[in-house]
């Protein structure tokens, strides 16, 4: 069974942006242009995880996700430009899953709502594979070859191989990583990503220098 995601964005052209992209990952998708039209929806055909902007006419994001959670407990990511830590918090204690800051790379939106799924426990049915220079991802098994040989890689370091390879020559800070990786709520050490990349490219081996060092600001992946 397919998994649904309804996106709830005034703009149309990053609504389509969401919707093509998510379509080509085999999710089914429903179409909100703000939160009053999104909570009509929603009465007749109930969706797997929201993605919901925070800036919208009549009913914004935060308000919506309030009149939401009162009857339904549906997984909800937010998506905004903007990125003060307050607006963060607001999100989160409004019971937000996540929370993304335009603009995003289609990777990390990729990354944050198979996270949050798992976290709801939400079965889901995802594109087959997708080869990227020497790699192969199975985003159905969550599994990596490299070569065409079979790499054993935790969730988490699946997850980043992910993350950075489909955002070839990316950086992303330790911050961002974390954030998208284990989420807002996660509290632990931003060495916890430094810990991973080093095992992870201790699997690659050979391969391992494709994850390349940006000192200063952070990791990134650079395939052929």
């Amino acid at each position: 069974m397919s998994v649904t995601i309804m996106i709830i964005e005034d703009e149309d052209q990053m609504r389509q942006l969401v919707k093509t992209f998510l379509l080509k990952e085999g999710y089914s998708v429903l179409e909100a242009s703000n939160g009053i039209d999104a909570l009509s929806k929603i009465k007749h055909n109930i969706p797997d995880l929201l993605l919901v902007d925070v800036m919208m006419p009549y009913m914004d994001g935060f308000t919506f996700a309030n009149e939401v959670k009162k009857t339904h407990d549906i997984p909800l990511i937010f998506l905004t430009a903007k990125g003060e830590e307050w607006d963060k918090i607001h999100g989160l204690k409004l019971g937000g899953d996540d929370y993304i800051v335009k603009p995003f790379h289609p990777g990390e939106l990729l990354a944050r709502i198979e996270s949050v799924l798992r976290r709801a426990k939400v079965a889901t049915t995802p594109a087959s594979r997708k080869s990227i220079g020497p790699l192969t991802l199975d985003l159905d098994s969550h599994s990596a070859m490299i070569d065409g040989q079979s790499l054993s890689l935790t969730l988490k370091e699946y997850e980043l191989l992910l993350l950075l390879a489909t955002n070839n020559g990316k950086v992303f800070s330790r911050e961002q990583l974390l954030q998208s990786i284990w989420g807002y709520s996660y509290t632990g050490s931003e060495r916890t990503v430094d810990t991973h990349i080093k095992t992870l490219r201790l699997k690659l081996k050979q391969h391992g220098t494709l994850i390349q060092t940006v000192w200063g600001k952070g990791y990134k992946v650079r395939l052929p």
